[in-house]
């Protein structure tokens, strides 16, 4: 985790520099980037409204109190990093090679998964008794979505919940690692790490529109 970023640099990394109307958006943005950058205890009504240039009145137009903020924060994080994670494992596949690849999209997207987000929120948990439960009904949620997945496609129940398993925590662990490689070498690995977690080679062409999906994304 991000914990020296000034306030003037979480601002800039917001987008937010000068203050017209501040819209709940902005708070938002705002609120997520520090949560990000600096942690939750920095997620402060105060100190958000000083990076926005606003009032504390500003913020009671949008949200009841902090805990307010927090709650949609946890919303957000669930919104976005789970879903995506749930969507992507029941999009059909006419293999488990091509099912797998759907998965790897949230790893190789940021819109679709975000690991400082990720593990932002995993810090905070480590201080709430509330989030930590939050964070594992996820994982749990996540992880189950992953085991339907290999189920629809013929693995018998434990095998397809271990195959999920260790599919989804190895990706965790890859982020808690902080490990950093060029995606060209993970595209160069991926067949390997398919076959690692199907048991199966992906068919001809598989893994290469999955290149091309992820370079398009890339350019964008």
């Amino acid at each position: 985790m991000l914990s020296d970023s000034s306030d003037d640099d979480v601002a800039r990394r917001s987008g937010l520099t000068g203050n017209t109307k501040v819209t709940r958006e902005d708070w938002m943005k705002l609120a997520l980037e520090t949560l990000i950058c600096e942690g939750v205890e920095a997620v402060r009504v105060l100190a958000l409204g000083q990076k926005l240039n606003v009032s504390r009145s500003s913020f009671y137009w949008y949200f009841k109190s902090r805990q307010d903020l927090l709650d949609q924060l946890l919303d957000f994080w669930r919104n976005n990093n789970t879903r995506f994670i749930v969507e992507q494992a029941g999009r059909p596949a006419a293999t488990i090679t091509q099912a797998v690849l759907n998965i790897f999209e949230c790893w190789l997207d940021e819109s679709l998964f975000n690991p400082r987000l990720d593990f932002a929120v995993r810090a905070w948990s480590r201080q709430s008794a509330t989030v930590h439960r939050i964070v594992h009904e996820e994982d749990d949620a996540r992880v189950d979505a992953i085991r339907a997945m290999f189920a629809r496609h013929g693995f018998a129940d434990t095998e397809a919940f271990v195959r999920a398993r260790v599919l989804y925590f190895t990706q965790i662990g890859y982020y808690s690692l902080e490990i950093v490689e060029p995606v060209s070498n993970r595209l160069f690995l991926t067949p390997s790490y398919l076959l690692t977690h199907t048991g199966e080679e992906p068919r001809a062409g598989e893994v290469e529109a999955f290149a091309e999906k992820v370079r398009r994304r890339a350019g964008d």
